[in-house]
């Protein structure tokens, strides 16, 4: 029989999975306190196709029974960030904070997953990563396009989700059969300085490629650069070939760490 289940818990079960993870790696971690929201599955995810991919799959098309969509956020610290500024490479750590990321957001997923079917609801779930189609450049189940639908956070000009904690982590999603209500989290209309109005546009000029102008993004340059990275950084040579990472748009610019519009209020 199903029991009630509200967002704050799932909350605290992600704050205290992730919290468990550095003792599992036997490290010191890469994460802060995660973020989670939830919305009801309604019509604002039938423009899905129009803002996102063409092919974009609906939320149902994932569970024809799922009410709700889930979106979490893991933050990176800030040591890591920090580190991945310097030079026009990714960082190793970062490489393997990516890798190691991955990993905990399926895992995270799953076992979001397994907490609701023991209360009654069934989720499903996609892959953490690597879920799009490489000649488009463009995903078949977005984490970012949900999460900004969820009002998780806003875009970038880095194109970037710009959460209250900043775009320097990684998003996971599903769905379930779960009715949590609506739990916005981004409370102005844009997080980019550039957006507002403001003066910045530092993520176009940490961009090592030019993949970045204020009204553009070249998807083919940026993924070229992210492919690159595996291939001529001999300290990621052990890390897996999906390890195509980079970072420098959002290494310790206005938005890495905070929604800074949202500062000027």
């Amino acid at each position: 029989m199903s029991t009630e289940i509200s967002v704050d818990q799932l909350r605290e079960f992600a704050i205290r999975y992730v919290d468990e993870e550095p003792d599992r790696l036997g490290i010191d971690g890469w994460w802060q306190t995660p973020l989670l929201t939830a919305a009801p599955i309604d019509a604002r995810f039938d423009q899905l196709p129009r803002i996102a991919a063409d092919d974009h799959l609906h939320p149902r098309d994932l569970l024809p029974t799922a009410k709700s969509v889930i979106v979490f956020y893991l933050p990176f610290i800030k040591a890591l960030v920090k580190e991945n500024k310097k030079g026009p490479w990714p960082c190793r750590n970062w490489g393997v904070a990516y890798v190691q990321t991955n990993d905990l957001i399926e895992r995270l997923g799953q076992a979001l997953s397994n907490f609701l079917l023991e209360n009654g609801f069934k989720s499903g779930l996609t892959p953490a990563t690597h879920n799009f189609n490489e000649d488009k450049l463009m995903a078949r189940w977005s984490h970012k396009h949900l999460a900004y639908l969820l009002n998780l956070g806003r875009f970038g000009v880095n194109h970037l989700l710009i959460t209250p904690v900043g775009c320097t982590g990684r998003l996971g999603s599903f769905v379930s059969e779960v009715e949590l209500g609506d739990h916005p989290l981004i409370e102005t209309e844009e997080a980019c300085l550039l957006k507002a109005g403001k003066e910045c546009g530092k993520c176009i000029a940490a961009c090592p490629v030019d993949a970045l102008t204020k009204d553009d993004f070249d998807r083919r340059r940026c993924w070229d650069r992210l492919n690159e990275t595996r291939r001529v950084l001999d300290y990621f040579s052990d890390l897996p070939e999906s390890t195509d990472v980079c970072g420098k748009c959002a290494a310790l610019v206005p938005c890495s760490f905070k929604n800074p519009v949202a500062v000027l209020k």
